[in-house]
C-alpha cells in the first residue's frame, strides 16, 4: 500500500506516533488534522507533511486515512459534521482506530458506502511506544475483502494483528480486553495497597506475586509505577472508565452480570470525580495505599 497516500485525523498520544511510524517506513503521509492546530504543524514540519485546515482537505489529500479520536462524539462530528471526512469520500478507505462503541463502527460502514468509501475496525491493544515503533497489537473488524487489502498497512503498524470478523466484532473484543486489563490493574492496586498498610515490602511482594497466581502483565507494566507514585499518562484513568462503561454496556444488552467490572469501573470514576483522571490506569493506586491522595 505505499502507493497510496496516507491521511491521519487525531495526532496526540497514539495517532502522532503512528504517522511517525508509516513515514518511517517509506509511506506518503499527505495529510494530518487535529483539533490543535498547532500540532498539526509542528508534526508537519517535523514529518514532511500537510497540516490540513479541514477535515475534507484530508479526504481530498488521502487515498487511505486513519482515525483516532477519543469517543463516540468526537467520531460522530468528525464525520457527520459540517465539516466532514465524507466529503469527497468516494473510493476512499477509513481505518478508525480508537475504542468506540460497536454501534459506531457499523453505523460509519453503512454510512461510508452510501458514499463509496470503506472503512475498517483497527482498535488498538497496546501504548505510545508500540504506536511509534510498529510494534501495534491490533484487532480488525469490517469486510474481509478491505482487510486483506489493508493487510500490508496494518503489518506495517504492528507485531501482530488479528481480523476478528464484521464491523463491531473488533470493538466488542477491545471492550473485553479493557475490562480485564482494568480489573487487574484495580486488584494490583488493591493488593499492593493493602500491603503497603500491612508492612510488607512491596519490592518483595511483587517478586512473590510474579512467582505465583498472582502474576500479571499488569504487574510488569505497572507495579513500579504504582510503588513510585510515576503515573505520567500512557493509558489514562478515563480511557480505563470509559472503556470498562463500553463493556458493562455490551454486558447489559445480554443480561449478564459483571461485579467485578463494576467495582473497578466505580474507582476509575472516583478516580476522575477527585480530577485525577488524567494520570495513567496506574493512578489508581491513589486510591488505595494509605496516605494518598484518594485513599481516605
Amino acid at each position: 500500500m505505499k502507493d497510496k497516500k496516507i491521511g491521519f485525523v487525531g495526532l496526540g498520544r497514539m495517532g502522532g506516533n503512528m504517522a511517525r511510524c508509516l513515514k518511517d517506513k517509506g509511506y506518503q503521509v499527505a495529510a494530518l488534522y487535529d483539533i490543535n492546530q498547532d500540532l498539526a504543524q509542528e508534526l508537519a514540519s517535523e514529518i514532511g507533511s500537510h497540516a490540513c485546515s479541514s477535515l475534507a482537505e484530508v479526504t481530498e489529500r488521502a487515498d487511505v486515512i486513519l482515525t483516532v479520536v477519543t469517543n463516540d462524539a468526537a467520531m460522530r462530528s468528525i464525520f457527520y459534521g459540517e465539516d466532514n471526512l465524507f466529503a469527497g469520500a468516494d473510493g476512499k478507505l477509513f481505518i478508525n482506530c480508537a475504542t468506540l462503541t460497536p454501534e459506531i463502527h457499523i453505523e460509519l460502514e453503512n454510512a461510508a458506502a452510501k458514499v463509496g468509501a470503506k472503512t475498517l475496525e483497527g482498535c488498538m491493544a497496546s501504548s505510545i511506544p508500540q504506536a511509534r515503533n510498529g510494534e501495534l497489537y491490533l484487532m480488525i473488524g469490517g469486510q474481509k475483502s478491505e482487510f486483506e487489502a489493508a493487510k500490508p498497512l496494518l503489518d506495517d503498524l504492528s507485531k501482530a494483528l488479528t481480523y476478528v470478523g464484521p464491523s463491531g466484532k473488533a470493538s466488542e473484543v477491545k471492550a473485553l480486553v479493557n475490562m480485564v486489563m482494568n480489573i487487574n490493574t484495580a486488584a494490583l492496586a488493591e493488593g499492593l495497597g493493602l500491603g503497603a498498610a500491612l508492612g510488607i515490602d512491596l519490592e518483595m511482594l511483587c517478586k512473590v506475586f510474579s512467582q505465583t497466581g498472582a502474576n500479571s502483565r499488569v504487574l510488569e507494566t505497572d507495579s513500579e509505577d504504582m510503588l513510585n507514585r510515576d503515573h505520567d499518562c500512557f493509558f489514562s484513568a478515563a480511557h480505563a472508565a470509559k472503556d470498562s462503561g463500553i463493556a458493562l454496556e455490551l454486558a447489559k444488552s445480554k443480561g449478564v452480570s459483571m461485579p467485578l467490572a463494576q467495582a473497578t469501573l466505580e474507582q476509575y470514576n472516583k478516580l476522575c470525580e477527585l480530577g485525577l483522571g488524567e494520570l495513567d490506569k496506574s493512578g489508581i493506586a491513589e486510591l488505595t495505599f494509605p496516605g494518598r491522595r484518594g485513599s481516605e
